[in-house]
């Protein structure tokens, strides 16, 4: 492969946007694809038709899928940002699980109205998450008795 700056760019854009350090295994899976497509880019691309304008499109969109596809593995992202907080990822409509706890999911058994009944996680990480859990429906029973 030949020397690119897309490892740098990418890791200052992800920096300055998302304020998240990339490892380098997740650098190196994504220059690739830049390059790549910087590659085609600059061999078949004419801006000044529709064939061309359609092609940067398709180019732009595949990229922005396998970002997307990326980023729903929890392993591809870090657990802190650059300050040292917790990546937190909504899990539902009223819930964020930090990130950590959400690589440790190792199992979940949902019911017949696709409910969670019952979610393992990895053994050393049990007690934490659970008393995380604890603190999420201690808070939400609060709040429900305080409208009543």
């Amino acid at each position: 492969m030949t020397s690119t700056n897309t490892d740098r760019i990418l890791q200052q854009m992800f920096q300055r946007l998302l304020n998240l350090e990339l490892e380098g295994e997740v650098l190196e899976k994504l220059a690739p694809v830049v390059d790549g497509v910087m590659e085609r880019l600059r061999s078949e691309l004419d801006p000044e038709t529709v064939q061309g304008q359609n092609m940067m499109r398709a180019l732009l969109c595949s990229m922005v899928a396998h970002g997307w596809g990326m980023g729903m593995h929890p392993h591809n992202n870090p657990g802190e940002d650059m300050e040292g907080h917790a990546v937190e990822v909504r899990v539902c409509k009223d819930i964020l699980m930090e990130m950590d706890d959400l690589r440790s999911l190792r199992y979940i058994k949902k019911d017949s109205d696709g409910r969670v009944k019952k979610a393992l996680f990895e053994p050393d990480q049990n007690m934490r998450i659970r008393k995380n859990i604890d603190a999420i429906l201690s808070e939400v029973s609060q709040r429900w008795d305080e409208g009543d």
